[in-house]
């Protein structure tokens, strides 16, 4: 167990999934898979992938007083994102950059760029360019987000809560959201079924 804890102090699992483990009693966290946008020795941030709210894209933006003129984006739905400020809208997108001559400063005000080419933004700036029709292709809109204090993660892997993963941006963007789970775990080589197996004779 300690030698376990010395070596988590230098893991990093910011651009990886988290896969819940069928023990997982928390029903916001139940079959879920979260994107780790940050993680550091501070804890760490991410936004669940799979789990959508009734609320449509295009009712949010009607919410936010927009009008949505991404017709692919209409009928998406907005994500809970975890138990986290669920007031408060977090965009996970593909990476817009201003002037590529001028470095790596992203096009939106309040946005955090993840190691592995995406970008979390929350500020309003990212819904008015999607409100044009331009913005971002791929988006993933969420209301909340998950966090984890200093060594909290670490703990809950280290109990089999979370399995861990590198994040695949297809499966956030383009995989069916009733498919996430199972496919997440296909990138481990994991049949859903093998996994409820072993998890009963834990």
């Amino acid at each position: 167990m300690s030698a376990e804890t010395e070596t988590s102090e230098t893991l990093n699992l910011t651009h990886h999934f988290l896969i819940a483990m069928p023990g997982m009693q928390d029903e916001m966290f139940n079959r879920s898979v979260v994107y780790v946008c940050e993680h550091s020795d501070k804890g760490a941030l991410g936004i669940i992938i799979n789990k959508p709210s009734d609320i449509t894209m295009g009712k949010l933006f009607d919410k936010v007083d927009l009008l949505l003129r991404r017709d692919d984006l209409h009928q998406e739905p907005v994500f809970q994102g975890g138990p986290v400020h669920t007031e408060r809208g977090f965009v996970l997108h593909d990476r817009i950059v201003l002037d590529a001559s001028a470095g790596d400063e992203s096009a939106y005000a309040s946005t955090l760029t993840i190691p592995g080419g995406l970008e979390m933004t929350t500020s309003r700036d990212v819904l008015e360019a999607l409100s044009t029709g331009a913005g971002p292709r791929r988006v993933l809109v969420s209301l909340g987000y998950s966090s984890w204090g200093e060594g909290q993660l670490e703990s809950e892997i280290t109990e089999n809560a979370w399995l861990t993963v590198n994040a695949d941006t297809q499966v956030i963007f383009d995989t069916p959201i009733d498919q996430r789970y199972d496919t997440a775990l296909g990138l481990l080589g994991i049949q859903p079924w093998a996994l409820s197996a072993a998890a009963g004779r834990a």
